[in-house]
């Protein structure tokens, strides 16, 4: 079976990848949100991410991933203390699925062979404890949307329909991909976003020439190519459970806690969402640079992926929304 490209491997887009990796070290930061133009590697790089996110710890059987027997649903009937381990769930969502695809429904199977009315669960549960990845996500239904805004919100999927009243756990991170020119995000989806990204296609032709030759070298020995990477992809996978350990020994002072504050106020950030996702980022990202302490360093590195699409529309603006962060961040914490 062929891997999926070593995310080591990718050449360039070096915001997206830092976003991605953040988001393995603290999921609570939210997801992230990819946009750019055809063929830039968006879903190469989720697709990478998955071989290196690190395994996780799973009662055998449970159908929603879950690490502890008490946390299995009463309707999966577990009752063996068996876990094993398997890799981080990351699991598509296609822009067809239906509503019983997503969350779960009655088994029809068993409901006319057995006569017995019982769950099938849906992507929902299987992504539990792991990514969900929506390609074109600009093109997702409204009422997958609105079904996936709850659920996100909650961490609780609940199905109460076909004489069935079933609750599970599903706490996932949200990956979304898609390309601009078929349509904006609904700005409820998009707030839902922890981080965002743009992404261009490079201009540098010695960049364009070494994306060409590994991807030929992919494509022509697989085997040859994946263990040329696997040991950046290991190494990075070790820092990355380094940098969850000690994510939480990190010291934050008050200054950079009200710089944080300063650069959402100026920014015209809605609520407090933007200020505990900067935090959270730029948290994961001194520990991934293996600091003890967060400065504005760090704030200054993240802000523009934590903070880019929460900006209010302003019509005597007319500056991307990369350019208003970095303005306000230079006033801010100075260049």
């Amino acid at each position: 079976m062929k891997h999926p490209f070593p995310f080591s491997a990718i050449v360039g887009q070096s915001d997206m990848k830092r976003a991605m990796i953040l988001t393995a070290i603290d999921p609570t930061i939210g997801g992230v949100l990819v946009f750019g133009d055809r063929g830039t590697g968006k879903s190469t790089a989720v697709r990478a991410l998955a071989a290196l996110l690190p395994p996780i710890k799973v009662i055998k059987g449970c159908p929603v991933n879950s690490e502890k027997l008490e946390d299995c649903p009463d309707w999966a009937g577990i009752r063996n203390k068996t876990r094993h381990t398997i890799p981080t769930p990351v699991i598509d969502l296609p822009l067809g699925a239906s509503e019983d695809r997503v969350t779960g429904a009655l088994d029809i199977e068993k409901a006319l062979t057995a006569g017995e009315k019982a769950f099938q669960p849906g992507l929902l549960a299987q992504t539990n404890r792991g990514y969900l990845y929506i390609d074109e996500v600009n093109l997702l239904e409204d009422h997958i949307v609105d079904l996936l805004l709850d659920v996100a919100q909650s961490g609780v999927n609940v199905v109460e329909r076909e004489g069935l009243s079933i609750r599970h756990a599903a706490r996932f991170v949200l990956v979304g991909s898609g390309n601009p020119e078929e349509g904006e995000l609904r700005p409820q989806l998009l707030d839902r976003f922890g981080l965002s990204v743009d992404v261009v296609s490079s201009t540098d032709i010695d960049e364009r020439v070494e994306v060409i030759k590994r991807r030929e070298a992919f494509d022509n020995d697989n085997a040859a190519f994946m263990l040329r990477w696997q040991a950046e992809d290991a190494a990075l996978q070790d820092k990355i459970l380094t940098a969850r350990k000690t994510m939480k020994k990190l010291k934050t002072s008050d200054a950079t806690l009200r710089d944080i504050a300063e650069l959402c106020v100026k920014l015209g950030s809605d609520g407090l969402r933007g200020e505990l996702t900067l935090l959270k980022a730029a948290r994961a990202y001194a520990a991934f640079r293996d600091d003890t302490a967060l400065t504005r360093s760090h704030v200054r590195d993240v802000a523009t992926l934590a903070l880019r699409h929460r900006l209010r529309r302003d019509p005597l603006d007319e500056s991307g929304s990369d350019a208003r962060v970095v303005r306000v961040v230079e006033d801010v914490l100075g260049v």
